[in-house]
């Protein structure tokens, strides 16, 4: 219940839709009970005789008995036979039942309405803060966790925990509500019948709980199954060309469709279960309602005063409902397992917390105007030490470029200054600020980024360039594809500025992409420069292209690069050999070369494989 009462949290302020909410649903119960009660009535004005109708004197006395507002109705429609004839009673006890059914379906409309637009609010909450929270956590966790099965929390399960919370309370209320109300009537009837009629009501209740003991745990299987699929199915379309280069098509269908059959049997069992509690409460209570016909219909044909015929057909025509509140409450008791096992698994996703945060007292880093420095720098992937000792001052305006072998940890280095990651030991500074002290948005700020993957959104190639700065004029846009390189083909595209790119800018060639990548960080127009391999998986010509991009990106700025292509980085003023996780060199082209270290090695190498 800690469960469904945190989840019941996303829909504050609840009161607001749940005040109204009681007020329709209570009015709705209300005449729903009512209109059974007219049946008695009804049957007394179409079936008894004028002249058996009870006199006055009996008719007070027995609208002391029952229900007050339906002993003094009864009490006016004998009358009104006695006064006014069948007929015209047979008119006022219709338009009675009509007017009754009509607000009974008006509040229940309005119940109905209130409790959706808590249902949409609850879950526009929930999306919200798992989507919010999920955007705040550090780069790691996205290296740890399955894509698909954030989607399938984020969409899928918030979902399923939304209808379960909201129906739940639905049913919590409006169903119990409706089952006190049929009881009274009932009881107002005949007491010893209905306590006899009621004992289904536990035993049902014991059936049902046994029968949906498993479902909680077969939910969270479907749920996790759900998201391998979703996993499974992200990595086929995004990887779709290695697929069928490899003719994996086939395994690749038999892998999709073996998670496929699985989850579709675990939701198999799991709707066996549902479906199940239905059949054994209803046939509990046509068993019941049999014994009642019986021992009720005796007591009418020997002539039993406990109740009229009319009365009896009432009493049958509401206990035939009173199963219809046990129905949904005991529904709603196999739903919320389906409910919580998916709420349990968004709620862990909601606490898991971001392990980069600002200080309670970080400040703003107001520009950037002496030197980026590492001193002491430790970082470790778990027990893995992939940084070790690294300290190196860049002054601004210069370039830095970081070299080496594979794995060596310049990615890593590089990640360490937008604070992706937080060194274990060491500290980086600017302008002699650590930058755990600083707001990571403020520091950011100062930093544009171009990946060796070059990412684009699904978007036009405006709103791509933009997105760096969305309050950007069309010709700033403009300018900055002119230093990228990218105008001319941009206009030559089918529509220039406003074309769009496709899923991951896939309708555009590599060099095309990184070009829009460089444009949207020169519009940024940061004073610092991070570029990752920015040119390794481009031909000749779109490197060359890309290349003199970058060299107008970096001019007047200052630029750290990683490149495994030596020759793009000859220009550096210092190149820093990184082997191991250590600085192994340090210096401009010349020098090293003049050292014959690793730094030449890797040159020559270079220079014999082209």
């Amino acid at each position: 219940m800690k469960v469904y009462f945190r989840l019941l949290s996303f829909a504050k302020p609840i009161e607001k839709f749940a005040i109204p909410y009681i007020i329709a649903t209570l009015l709705s119960v209300l005449f729903n009970t009512f209109n059974f009660t007219l049946l008695s009535p009804l049957l007394d004005t179409l079936f008894v005789q004028q002249d058996k109708v009870q006199p006055k004197a009996t008719l007070v006395e027995k609208a002391t008995s029952t229900f007050d507002f339906l002993g003094q109705f009864k009490r006016y429609i004998d009358f009104s036979i006695h006064s006014n004839g069948k007929l015209e009673t047979l008119e006022i006890v219709c338009a009675v039942i009509l007017v009754s059914v009509l607000l009974s379906n008006l509040f229940r409309y309005l119940s109905q309405r209130f409790m959706e637009d808590l249902r949409v609010h609850t879950l526009l909450n929930l999306r919200k803060t798992v989507f919010n929270n999920v955007m705040d956590l550090h780069i790691g966790y996205f290296n740890n966790e399955r894509k698909g099965d954030i989607i399938s929390k984020v969409a899928s399960d918030v979902q399923v925990v939304q209808f379960t919370v909201t129906n739940t309370l639905q049913v919590v209320f409006k169903e119990p509500l409706q089952l006190i109300f049929y009881v009274i009537v009932l009881l107002s009837i005949s007491v010893k019948l209905t306590l006899f009629a009621l004992l289904v009501i536990p035993v049902s209740g014991l059936i049902i709980s046994k029968i949906v003991k498993r479902l909680k745990q077969q939910a969270t299987e479907a749920h996790e199954s759900f998201a391998k699929m979703i996993g499974f199915l992200d990595e086929s379309l995004s990887g779709i060309k290695i697929v069928k280069a490899f003719n994996s098509t086939e395994r690749t269908k038999a892998k999709f469709q073996k998670e496929n059959e699985y989850y579709s049997n675990i939701n198999r069992k799991m709707v066996r279960r549902q479906q199940l509690a239905s059949p054994v409460s209803q046939s509990l209570g046509v068993l019941v309602v049999v014994l009642i016909v019986l021992y009720g219909g005796n007591l009418v044909i020997s002539g039993s005063k406990e109740f009229s015929p009319s009365e009896f057909i009432m009493y049958i025509a509401i206990f035939s409902q009173v199963m219809q509140p046990v129905k949904a409450i005991s529904d709603s008791f196999s739903a919320i397992h389906t409910g919580i096992a998916a709420g349990e698994r968004v709620l862990d996703l909601i606490d898991t917390k971001p392990q980069l945060t600002d200080k309670p007292d970080a400040i703003e880093l107001p520009g950037f105007n002496n030197e980026l420095s590492f001193e002491g720098v430790n970082f470790y992937y778990g027990d893995k030490q992939v940084l070790k000792n690294i300290s190196l001052q860049v002054q601004k305006g210069k370039t830095v470029a970081l070299v080496g072998p594979s794995g060596g940890g310049k990615s890593t280095f590089m990640d360490l200054i937008p604070r992706f990651n937080d060194p274990k030991t060491g500290v980086i500074k600017v302008d002699g600020i650590d930058i755990r002290d600083l707001k990571v948005e403020s520091l950011r700020k100062h930093m544009g980024t171009v990946n060796q993957e070059s990412f684009l959104f699904n978007d036009t190639i405006y709103n791509n360039i933009a997105y760096a700065k969305p309050g950007a004029t069309e010709q700033e846009v403009v300018t900055a594809a002119q230093i990228a390189n990218a105008n001319e083909f941009i206009l030559n595209t089918e529509n220039g500025y406003q074309t769009y790119v496709g899923d991951r800018g896939n309708r555009l060639s590599g060099g095309q992409r990184q070009r829009i990548c460089i444009a949207r960080a020169v519009l940024a127009n940061p004073p610092i420069m991070l570029l990752d391999e920015a040119t390794s998986a481009l031909d000749t010509e779109s490197e060359k292209l890309v290349q003199d991009a970058l060299n107008n990106l970096m001019r007047n700025r200052t630029s750290i690069v990683i490149a495994h292509r030596l020759s793009t980085i000859q220009h550096a003023d210092t190149i820093v050999v990184i082997d191991k996780g250590e600085i192994v060199e340090k210096g401009n082209h010349f020098e090293l070369m003049s050292r014959n270290g690793l730094y030449k090695r890797l040159i020559d190498m270079q220079t014999f494989a082209d």
